[in-house]
């Protein structure tokens, strides 16, 4: 089932309309789950960085061991062709795929240079600022290198996510504030974390359990170009329990402002999560300067 609607799918060398069929049953992806993805977005007419979301793609596949075919700058191409299909005002999720086609004599390694790719473009609206979300803890943990993919954006993370996601749902909660192999705060199940003490923000330092993300990376960019005091550091639950604020940073939503953490609620309102808003606007203002 797709998640928007308004689907064009880029397959075996043109554009679609609709969610096509793209996989056979005998596929390495299908069976062994060799997929990666990367995921850009379209609002007001803008794709930021969407070049490096289809650079990151191209290392996702490698990590994976599968052979990436369409280089970076030729994806971005053939990904503004199918966007001009959709109106400036229309919000767009961009994501391309690979997945491997054969393997091996044994079937478990990917081919070398057998690989599928696609793109799929759904129209998804981008939440309102307000829209806020909560955490809570989950008993599962991010993994580490020596024993999963971690240093790609690759499908067979997600069901993990997923466990995060439906402890955190059965709990009355929206998302999951995820631990390291360590203990220490990684992520959520979805994103990003990031949060503010006293006026300075922080937000886990990438210890390879975690993709540290585009979004993520131009939130630090811009609020250090701002005057804000940024610290990729070691994070305790107990430091969130005691922010003033808390936002997730995704590509999906770009900037969540999260208004509770288990029994601890964050200020709400109209004048709450300043800094919150402040990267927001910052986020948008950047965005808008590269039109």
């Amino acid at each position: 089932m797709a998640t928007g609607t308004n689907i064009k799918t880029y397959f075996d060398g043109q554009w679609h309309d609709g969610d096509k069929m793209i996989m056979k049953a005998a596929d390495h992806g299908a069976w062994l789950g060799t997929t990666v993805f990367d995921g850009a977005r379209l609002f007001d007419g803008l794709a930021p960085d969407l070049d490096r979301h289809c650079a990151r793609i191209n290392r996702s596949a490698e990590a994976l061991m599968i052979t990436p075919t369409v280089q970076a700058d030729a994806m971005v191409e053939l990904i503004r062709e199918g966007l001009e299909s959709y109106g400036k005002g229309q919000p767009v999720y961009i994501r391309p795929m690979y997945w491997a086609i054969e393997g091996d004599e044994l079937g478990i390694v990917p081919r070398e240079n057998a690989t599928g790719f696609a793109v799929s473009l759904e129209e998804i609206p981008m939440a309102p600022p307000e829209a806020a979300t909560t955490l809570t803890r989950t008993r599962f943990r991010r993994p580490v290198l020596e024993d999963n993919v971690v240093n790609a954006k690759a499908g067979c993370l997600y069901p993990n996510n997923a466990r995060m996601l439906t402890e955190a749902r059965a709990k009355g909660f929206g998302n999951a504030l995820v631990a390291d192999a360590m203990g220490n705060v990684a992520e959520t199940a979805t994103a990003n974390i990031f949060m503010v003490r006293d006026g300075e923000v922080f937000t886990p330092i990438p210890n390879g359990t975690f993709l540290a993300g585009i979004t993520r990376a131009r939130h630090i960019a811009n609020m250090k170009a701002d005057g804000m005091k940024v610290h990729e550091t070691v994070l305790s639950f107990d430091d969130f329990h005691a922010a003033d604020e808390v936002f997730l940073s995704g590509n999906m939503m770009k900037v969540t402002p999260v208004s509770a953490f288990d029994d601890t609620t964050y200020e709400t309102g109209a004048n709450a999560n300043p800094v919150t808003r402040r990267v927001r606007e910052m986020y948008w203002d950047w965005a808008a300067s590269g039109r």
